[in-house]
């Protein structure tokens, strides 16, 4: 008797921070397995590196964050490949493919695929297909690349390995066949046996259980640390900008509650915003749910298909519906992925509807779902509002509802000179759609609405950014405009505070905004540094410099104010100086970083190219910092 031989597995590894991977994985992994294809899908940091010589084929899909950086699930792992004992016919035996997701408005555009693409060559792993590469900018989106590479690299594969795929590349099974099963379960409790498990449990650490226990839900380790490290509490939220100026900038305080807090100047918090109450009511209605039930979530356990959800646990403890919807389902800010219409397609039960979710989930649908969901950043209510003949199980909304994600922010103060408080500075996000539909940023419209009299708890975690702490001996080059001011406030308080102690290394900070009447953010306090004797005053080696870009007919930004300063900067950098950049991603960077090239160069005496490595030197010297938000 023959013993059949099992089908190979496909290994899908993603690292994702925002979970846009996390989709591009799991739609890669799905494909593959409507062409008979088994697969393992896992979060790179879920992977021992050691084991990679051992796997015939990986697809490695991998996303860029920041100023070309990698997402924290795979820094382990990348630490690992660079390792130089490992020889260039380590991964001999590897097939891989790798596909990226970024934004070519941002210099380093797919940096971490690029880079890992050619580790993996380097180690002598053999690339199956080219690197594909997935544009925000695109028209739609990060798909409008997949798509195409999806298909050379099924096509490709089944050249390397007819077995991967018993019926040919192309061949798919009815979708109507293989209707994927949702990869959770959902159990009902009663409601007495649901709040007796409460009763005695303190507001604040019962919130902290909910929190912990809806956030394990959360796909790959999007959840991070799933406890909050403390509450805060708002007792502040004053506005920075003139009112009716058209942009709503804010000053917010907050005060650690439940526990102290600890952070360096440079660092990130991370918020968890509130949900609109109407809208998460809405929803429930909309989807016939008993918000007063309670549940508890757990991976089905489907033998057949180990595309990993990857729950993390399941809720220790049955949570009121209600409260699941409000702290882990985004219902009312973040739009649907793609694979959301396919499923809502199978429960639609008008068929007008059903052809048109059809039409949406195929590929000839893609760019017209893009312009219908993506540009116009419609949300799952009312996505489902348009749809009203779809039903969907409270499973299937439970694993493609986007979670809800904390937002990040670069905090404004110094803890010295605040312990127990950390400030913000925030730009209260608003658009209008193509569709002339108007449009706030979840966290920061929710922020700017709260009552400092009135706040109730606000889950933090505390983060590491992009700009470390700085010694007090060392010489600082600051670049801000805008809200990118934010975490030089921090800065300066604290070397502030150090210069009434000891001597302090000098700080020029370049600021810039639209008009010295309407957005000149903390003018007094920066004023009151500049003065004599001050961490920005001349007198200390220092100085302020503002940009007003529209207070005369030729803009002025942070760049031009540069270059009129070019003996000062050279002159601190000469001296040893760090170079830390914040605000909007968009060109300002980029601008910035030309501005110095053109300075290094004259007053340098040097060639552009020489500045151009001269720069290069410093940002591998880890004195160039890039903090940038688009």
């Amino acid at each position: 008797m023959v013993m059949e031989e099992k089908p190979k597995k496909l290994l899908i590894l993603y690292a994702s921070e925002t979970g846009n991977a996390i989709d591009a994985a799991e739609r890669l992994g799905r494909e593959a397995e409507r062409r008979g294809c088994p697969v393992l899908l896992l979060s790179v940091d879920d992977f021992d590196p050691s084991s990679l010589p051992d796997q015939e084929i990986v697809i490695f899909v991998v996303s860029t964050t920041g100023q070309g950086d990698n997402p924290d699930s795979i820094k382990v792992f990348w630490k690992f490949l660079l390792q130089r004992n490992l020889t260039q016919n380590w991964l001999s035996r590897v097939n891989y493919a790798v596909f990226g997701l970024g934004d070519s408005g941002y210099q380093k555009y797919n940096f971490v695929a690029k880079k890992l693409d050619k580790r993996l060559s380097d180690l002598g792993a053999t690339a199956v297909v080219e690197r594909g590469l997935g544009d925000d900018q695109h028209s739609s989106g990060y798909e409008g690349a997949l798509d195409p590479w999806m298909s050379t690299l099924w096509k490709a594969l089944y050249q390397k390995d007819p077995k991967l795929f018993p019926k040919g590349p192309e061949l798919m099974t009815s979708n109507m066949s293989l209707m994927d099963q949702p990869k959770v379960q959902i159990t009902y409790h009663d409601v007495a046996e649901g709040t007796s498990n409460f009763s005695s449990i303190p507001d604040v650490k019962l919130l902290e259980m909910q929190i912990e226990s809806t956030r394990f839900i959360l796909p790959g380790k999007l959840s991070g640390k799933y406890s909050p490290e403390c509450f805060l509490k708002m007792v502040k939220n004053d506005l920075l900008s003139k009112a009716g100026f058209g942009k709503d900038v804010r000053h917010f305080e907050f005060e650690a509650v439940s526990s102290s807090i600890e952070y360096e100047v440079g660092d990130v918090v991370h918020i968890l915003p509130g949900q609109d109450a109407a809208a998460v009511d809405a929803f429930i209605k909309r989807c016939n749910l008993n918000p007063e039930s309670y549940i508890q979530v757990q991976a089905n356990d489907n033998k057949e298909n180990e595309q990993s959800y990857d729950l993390r646990n399941t809720l220790k403890v049955p949570v009121r519906l209600k409260t699941f919807v409000e702290l882990a389902m985004d219902v009312a800010s973040a739009s649907p992925r793609r694979y959301f219409f396919e499923v809502m397609s199978y429960f639609a039960t008008a068929e007008h509807e059903k052809e048109r979710l059809q039409y949406f989930a195929s590929p000839e649908g893609r760019d017209d779902l893009y312009d219908y969901n993506q540009k116009e950043r419609r949300t799952v209510l009312e996505v489902l509002d348009d749809f009203p003949s779809v039903q969907m199980p409270f499973e299937w909304l439970v694993q493609l509802v986007p979670p809800l994600k904390t937002r990040a922010f670069s905090i404004s103060s110094s803890h010295s000179a605040h312990p127990n408080q950390v400030h913000l500075t925030v730009s209260v996000v608003s658009w209008t759609t193509p569709y002339k539909r108007k449009r706030t940023g979840l966290c920061s419209s929710w922020l700017a609405e709260l009552d400092p009299q009135k706040s109730g708890l606000i889950p933090a975690w505390f983060q590491k950014g992009s700009l470390p702490s700085p010694p007090p001996s060392l010489p600082l080059i600051l670049i801000g405009p805008g809200t990118g001011c934010a975490p030089f406030r921090g800065f300066v308080e604290e070397r502030a505070l150090q210069s009434q102690s000891g001597p302090t290394a000098p700080i020029l900070f370049f600021f810039g905004c639209r008009n010295e009447e309407n957005d000149f953010l903390y003018r007094d306090f920066w004023l009151f540094h500049s003065q004599k004797g001050g961490v920005l005053s001349e007198e200390k080696g220092g100085g302020f410099f503002v940009a007003f870009s529209r207070d005369q007919q030729q803009k002025v930004y942070v760049q031009h104010k540069m270059r009129e300063e070019s003996f000062k900067i050279w002159n601190l950098l000469t001296e040893g100086a760090a170079v830390y950049v914040a605000g909007s991603a968009n060109k300002m960077p980029s601008d910035v970083l030309l501005a110095f090239e053109e300075i290094v160069s004259k007053e340098g005496g040097v060639p552009k190219e020489a500045a151009v490595r001269w720069l290069r030197a410093l940002e591998k010297a880890g004195k160039y910092h890039v903090e940038a938000w688009s």
